[in-house]
């Protein structure tokens, strides 16, 4: 019998320096994916895939800004998606955090390949283009991977100053114990004051633009311009979303999931938390695989499922236990776990 198995689509700030030749060393260069990708990118007048995964140098002027992060990003988990072993797998569902919402719906097959490069380039281009503000990343873990309320009641009375002094400030995503705030210039230097500091946090998320937030309200009529209704299905695999529903296959409208992708998914807040605990819970899954690039995704999705005490896990003793006898949870951005879930 086939396990079953949950997939986690990454987001941005995933192909970091440690990623380059991501593609090469995993899937020999990507084969057919790439190619269709880079015939797509060409047509754009873009640098191509290959061209950015085979560049000598990682730089972060080339690699991080959305319009080209964003569809590298798509092009290495879509193929790792691909190389997951469906002799042993079944997927059972698949989710995503932030713009792993867009991989999610290709993975999830409501889009197909090339209109969720389109959906991903053309989202990206729009974050480089017309964004504004920028994300700002706050730890409230405590020792254990718990929240610690202490840390929790700071970010209420942060949320609560941010509101009484009318400041453009907002919760942009919800990520296992951490939180990512979403704010114009102003707003992002007041935080970067206001929040207790540690030797990582707070920590402002470079070439990220407002997303998740009302500040990014003026992009939803050109993000629905730039992507038609027509180009989204009905799916084949159930796909959660930022506010914990379900999209199960040939039992929704395709307007209502481009209304919710190209709209509130867009100028609303993300609740990547909920989305991992309801697929989690909803489809007791054997195991949990985060698609590639990067492996930044592993303790928020862990600390999701402790905050819910799925499989009774209490903490993060409790996580690392499972880990090193039998792993729930498999990042295929590290080398030593991916074999666990792929044909290598």
């Amino acid at each position: 019998m086939k396990e079953k198995l949950l997939v986690v689509c990454p987001g941005r700030g995933t192909y970091n320096a440690s990623e380059l030749g991501y593609l090469q060393r995993h899937h020999g260069g990507g084969g057919e994916l790439v190619v269709r990708l880079d015939a797509y990118r060409a047509s754009q007048g873009q640098l191509t895939i290959s061209q950015l995964d085979g560049a000598e140098k990682y730089s972060p002027s080339l690699h991080m800004p959305g319009d080209n992060a964003s569809l590298l990003i798509y092009a290495c988990a879509l193929a790792d998606f691909a190389a997951i072993d469906r002799d042993r797998f079944e997927v059972v569902a698949v989710t995503g955090n932030s713009m792993g919402w867009y991989l999610a719906l290709a993975c999830a097959g409501v889009v197909d390949l090339d209109a969720g490069a389109r959906l991903v380039n053309n989202m990206g281009g729009l974050m480089h283009e017309k964004g504004q503000g920028g994300q700002l990343v706050w730890s409230m873990a405590d020792a254990d991977w718990r929240i610690d309320p202490a840390k929790a009641a700071i970010v209420a009375e942060v949320i609560a100053e941010a509101e009484a002094a009318a400041r453009n400030i907002h919760v942009s995503i919800r990520l296992g114990a951490m939180i990512v705030f979403a704010a114009d210039d102003t707003g992002l230097k007041w935080l970067m004051d206001r929040l207790p500091k540690d030797d990582r946090f707070p920590l402002k998320l470079n070439y990220h633009a407002a997303f998740h937030s009302p500040l990014l309200d003026h992009i939803v009529p050109m993000a629905r311009a730039a992507n038609p209704v027509a180009a989204f299905g009905q799916g084949v695999v159930p796909a959660i979303d930022g506010t914990g529903k379900i999209w199960s296959p040939k039992a929704f409208d395709r307007a209502a999931i481009f209304d919710y992708t190209l709209g509130a998914q867009i100028n609303r807040a993300y609740d990547f938390t909920r989305a991992v605990q309801v697929a989690a819970q909803e489809y007791c899954p054997d195991k949990i695989a985060i698609l590639g690039p990067g492996t930044t995704l592993g303790a928020p999705v862990a600390q999701a499922l402790i905050a819910c005490g799925w499989r009774d896990l209490k903490g993060k003793a409790d996580f690392q236990s499972r880990q090193s006898s039998d792993p729930l949870l498999v990042s295929m951005g590290m080398d030593d776990q991916r074999r666990l879930v792929t044909y290598e």
